[in-house]
């Protein structure tokens, strides 16, 4: 079976095919997902929230994610894995380096770094040491107590300009890939447009070269707290398998997410 790589996902930016992403925690949803026809996954800090019951992402741990990663990979060895970077694990360069040779060791192809321009010398370093990096910008949950709560952002024209120029920075440093989350669709698009690396959107609109959703938010098990922008495929579908197939399908043909779904 053929292996996902980044060469596959600057092609299809270049092709204009959208792919959808997932978030994954374990051995028998990676297995399905990939069956079901997802090849971009990551393993969240979102896991937090979702699987130890946390009201926000700050107190997982490195030792977490490793876990967690070993299991996706177990189930879905031919995917293309990104693990998140915890709560300040790129306090410096050299720690993030640290971290980042226990995901990779662990089975990531990649890892993601929330933050801006800061994480320049960062990214600079992991590449350099042939660790791919995944950048996030917009609504960063590890910022939840600076923005003051989960927020949208990149609505002023003074942000917005910030967060574009950010990413020009994290590209030219090295990175491979952009998550963008809660932003306007029109800043949305205009970041993907600028970067020739391919941005994966979640609350970005339906503008960004691919899509990501947790997955307790595709199959709406969230509870009371589900996000604008999250779609319960399981609903129109009733079952897992068919839902995923759904919710692939719907992104590939540009169809979630809808305005609904969408920021402006």
């Amino acid at each position: 079976m053929k292996t996902t790589t980044l060469s596959h996902l600057r092609q299809w930016k270049l092709e204009q095919k959208k792919f959808a992403s997932i978030t994954a925690y374990d051995a028998s949803f990676s297995r399905l997902f990939f069956e079901q026809g997802v090849q971009v996954m990551l393993v969240g800090d979102s896991l937090g929230m979702t699987l130890q019951g946390h009201d926000s992402t700050l107190p997982v741990t490195i030792e977490d994610i490793v876990y967690h990663t070993r299991c996706v990979r177990r189930g879905a060895p031919h995917c293309l894995l990104l693990s998140d970077m915890p709560f300040m694990s790129c306090a410096t360069p050299e720690q993030a380096c640290l971290q980042a040779a226990e995901l990779m060791r662990a089975g990531a192809n990649m890892v993601k770094l929330e933050g801006g321009s800061w994480l320049v010398p960062t990214v600079r370093m992991l590449t350099e040491r042939a660790v791919p990096v995944c950048g996030h910008l917009g609504l960063t949950p590890q910022s939840v107590n600076v923005f003051g709560g989960y927020k949208v952002q990149g609505r002023e024209e003074v942000t917005a300009n910030r967060l574009l120029e950010d990413a020009l920075n994290l590209e030219q440093a090295g990175a491979q890939l952009l998550v963008l989350e809660c932003v306007p669709v029109s800043l949305a698009k205009c970041v993907t447009e600028a970067l020739s690396i391919p941005v994966i959107g979640i609350g970005a609109g339906n503008v960004t070269d691919g899509q990501i959703l947790v997955m307790h938010d595709a199959l709406g098990i969230t509870g009371e707290q589900t996000p604008k922008f999250a779609k319960n495929f399981l609903a129109q579908s009733g079952d897992i398998r068919a839902a995923v197939r759904l919710y692939v399908q719907e992104v590939e043909q540009g169809i979630y997410p809808e305005d609904q779904h969408t920021f402006h």
